[in-house]
C-alpha cells in the first residue's frame, strides 16, 4: 500500500539522520533536521499519527528511546548496510582538531592516477573546527555592532532581533565558548564582574584609539574637513575604468552622510542631510542611476590547480553529481562578510534602497542584481520571470536558485563588482549512481556528510566547467572519503573517471551567468592564494599518496 511504502522510506530517511546524529536527537530535532534536508515536514497525518513520538514508537528496529536528564533522545538503530557508517561516527572525536600547519604540504602530493588506490585513511590530511554559515556569523557581527553583551544574555538578544533562537548544535558545536572560540578574529571575551562580556574586536580597537588620542576642547577644535579612511569597502575608489564617477555609495548609519568620491582620496564627507536638498526631486528622478550594474556579469574564482588540497563548506546539494562549495580560507571568508555587511548597510535604507529600485524592463534573464532574503542582502541572478511578481534568481555565492518577488530585487552597485562569485559548481570525482540516478536516500546522506562541516577538498579536474574533486571528512578518527562511503552503501559505483554530470549539463546557472576568472579561457590556471595552500617550512618533509581503501581504480 502507499502507507506501507511511505513508511519504508521514512524508515531510511529517520535512521540515516539518526546515525549521522552521535549523541542523538530529541522529537523537536529530528521534526527541524527532516524539515532541513527533506524540505517538508514529517508526514505524521499521511501515516494516522499525532506526533513524532508515536511515529518512532512505531520504529523499534530503527529507533531507540532513551532519557538524559530528563530529556527523551532518539538514537538510531544500526542495520546491516549501516553498521559502517555507525562505526564512524560513534569513533568521532568529541573534540574537534586544529588545522594542520603541514597541510600545504600535502598539495604537492603524489595525486591519485587511474591505476593507484585512495586510502580510506589519509593521517595526515586536516580540516579545521565546524564552520559557522557566513550568514550567522555575520547575524553575530550585526547583534554586537551597536554595543557589547553579556554572554548570559545573548540567546535572547538574537532571539528579539532575528526572531529564532541560536542553536548552535545544529552547525557542530558543543558549546556556545566553541562557537564563540571560532570567531576569535572578530570577538573578543571579556571579563566584567557582571560576567563575560563579547565585545566586537573593531569596536575594541576603536575604544582603545579613542582613549590614546587625547581630546581636544571645543575652542580647539578644527574646522569641518573630509573625515579621510585609509581603505574603503574593497577599494571602493578604484574602480573599472568605465565606471561613472558619481556618488557611489550612501553611508546610512545614525548620523546620515552621503559618501562622496574623489579621484586622489577616499573619504567620506559629512553634508546636509539629504531632505534639506531637494531630497523629493532625487526621489522622483526616475532614470536609472549611473552607479547601477546593467550589463556586466562577475567573475568566477581561478581555477584552482590540480592535486591541490583546499578546505570548503559544501553550500548547496542537488546530488552528488550537482552541488556548490565554497573556499574556507580567512581572506574569502572576511570580504564575503564585508559585502553582506555592505550592502545590508546601503539597501536597507529606503532612501538608497527607492534608488535603485529596478523597472519592469530590467527583470529579464541574465541581469545581475541583489535581492533582500531574511534582511540581508545577496548577489544574484535573474533566472526566469515567473509571473508578473515573482522571478528565479541564482545566488552567486551560495549555488541556490530561488523565487522571490520583484519588489526585492534592487539595482548592484558597480562597487560591488569586485569580488568573484564565491560559489564554484563541483560534481564528486570518479562516481556515478548504481541505478543512473541517485536515489533519495543516497542524496540525503550525502547531505548529511556535508552538513556544517568544514571538509577537505582534493582537486581532481574541470569538466565543461564544473570542478570535479574527492571530498575528505578529517573530523574523525579515520578519514572519511564520501566516495568511498557512497560505494560501501551500494548507492554508487567507483568508476576511476569523471562522467559528465547530467544535472549540470540540463542546467548550469554559473556557465550560463559567470564569465571565466580574466578571461582567461584555456590559459594555464593559477594557483590560487588560499590558506590551507600556503608554503609551510616542511613542505618537502611530508608527502601524502592517496589510495582508495583497497579498491582499484
Amino acid at each position: 500500500s502507499r502507507q506501507a511504502q511511505l513508511m519504508d522510506v521514512l524508515k531510511k530517511e529517520v535512521r540515516a539522520m539518526l546515525i549521522a546524529a552521535k549523541e542523538g536527537l530529541t522529537p523537536e530535532q529530528l521534526e527541524e533536521q527532516y524539515m532541513a534536508m527533506v524540505c517538508k515536514p514529517l508526514p505524521l497525518r499521511d501515516l494516522g499519527f499525532q506526533s513524532t513520538l508515536e511515529l518512532v514508537t512505531q520504529m523499534p528496529e530503527v529507533v531507540r528511546i532513551c532519557s538524559k536528564n530528563g530529556t527523551l533522545i532518539l538514537k538510531a538503530i544500526a542495520d546491516d548496510s549501516t553498521k559502517g557508517i555507525a562505526k564512524l561516527v560513534a569513533n568521532q572525536k568529541v573534540k574537534t582538531r586544529k588545522v594542520s600547519k603541514k597541510i600545504a604540504a600535502k598539495a604537492n602530493a603524489t595525486f591519485p592516477t587511474k591505476n593507484s588506490k585512495i586510502p580510506q585513511s589519509c593521517q595526515t590530511l586536516s580540516a579545521g573546527t565546524p564552520v559557522l554559515p557566513a550568514t550567522v556569523k555575520a547575524e553575530l557581527q550585526d547583534l554586537l555592532s551597536s554595543s557589547p553583551l553579556l554572554l548570559t544574555d545573548l540567546g535572547k538578544a538574537f532571539l528579539r532581533r532575528f526572531g529564532r533562537a541560536f542553536q548552535y548544535r545544529q552547525y557542530g558545536f558543543l558549546s556556545m565558548f566553541e562557537v564563540l572560540r571560532s570567531m576569535g578574529d572578530s570577538i573578543v571575551i571579556e571579563q566584567t564582574k557582571a560576567g563575560s562580556l563579547l565585545v566586537l574586536r573593531k569596536y575594541l580597537a576603536r575604544t582603545i584609539e579613542q582613549e590614546e588620542v587625547p581630546q581636544a576642547s571645543a575652542a580647539e577644535m578644527p574646522p569641518l574637513e573630509p573625515i579621510c579612511e585609509t581603505e574603503c569597502f574593497y577599494q571602493a575608489a578604484h574602480l573599472m575604468d568605465s565606471e561613472p564617477v558619481q556618488t557611489q555609495a550612501v553611508d546610512l548609519g545614525d548620523n546620515f552622510k552621503q559618501v562622496m568620491h574623489d579621484e586622489t582620496s577616499e573619504c567620506h564627507l559629512p553634508l546636509i542631510p539629504l531632505q534639506h536638498q531637494g531630497s523629493e526631486q532625487f526621489l522622483s528622478t526616475p532614470e536609472i542611476p549611473p552607479d547601477a550594474v546593467q550589463d556586466r556579469r562577475l567573475c568566477s574564482l581561478p581555477p584552482l590547480r590540480r592535486r591541490s588540497l583546499v578546505g570548503v563548506t559544501v553550500e548547496f546539494v542537488v546530488s552528488p553529481s550537482q552541488f556548490y562549495i565554497r573556499i574556507c580560507s580567512t581572506e574569502a571568508s572576511n570580504k564575503l562578510r564585508d559585502l553582506m555587511f555592505e550592502m545590508r548597510h546601503v539597501y536597507s535604507h529606503k532612501v538608497a534602497s527607492d534608488k535603485y529600485i529596478m523597472p519592469e524592463s530590467a527583470m529579464r534573464p541574465g541581469q545581475l542584481c541583489c535581492v533582500m532574503v531574511s534582511k540581508w542582502w545577496y548577489r544574484v541572478i535573474i533566472h526566469r520571470v515567473i509571473s508578473d511578481q515573482e522571478v528565479e534568481v541564482f545566488c552567486a555565492d551560495y549555488g541556490r536558485l530561488q523565487i522571490v518577488q520583484k519588489s526585492s530585487l534592487r539595482f548592484l552597485k558597480w562597487h560591488y563588482l569586485k569580488l568573484p562569485a564565491q560559489a564554484i559548481p563541483c560534481s564528486l570525482a570518479w562516481v556515478k549512481p548504481v541505478e543512473g540516478t541517485w536515489s533519495s536516500a543516497a542524496v540525503l546522506l550525502f547531505k548529511h556528510l556535508c552538513r556544517f562541516k568544514e571538509l577537505v577538498g582534493i582537486v581532481d579536474e574541470y569538466v565543461d566547467g564544473v570542478l570535479y574533486l574527492f571530498l575528505c571528512d578529517t573530523s574523525t578518527k579515520q578519514d572519511v572519503y564520501f566516495h568511498s562511503v557512497l560505494r560501501d552503501m551500494g548507492y554508487a559505483d567507483v568508476c576511476g573517471a569523471n562522467i559528465p554530470s547530467q544535472e549540470f549539463e540540463e542546467l548550469n546557472p554559473s556557465a550560463l551567468y559567470v564569465q571565466p576568472s580574466g578571461m582567461q579561457g584555456n590559459a594555464e590556471v593559477v594557483e590560487p592564494d588560499l590558506r590551507l595552500q600556503q608554503e609551510s617550512q616542511d613542505a618537502d618533509s611530508e608527502i601524502a599518496t592517496l589510495k582508495l581503501d583497497g579498491a582499484e581504480l
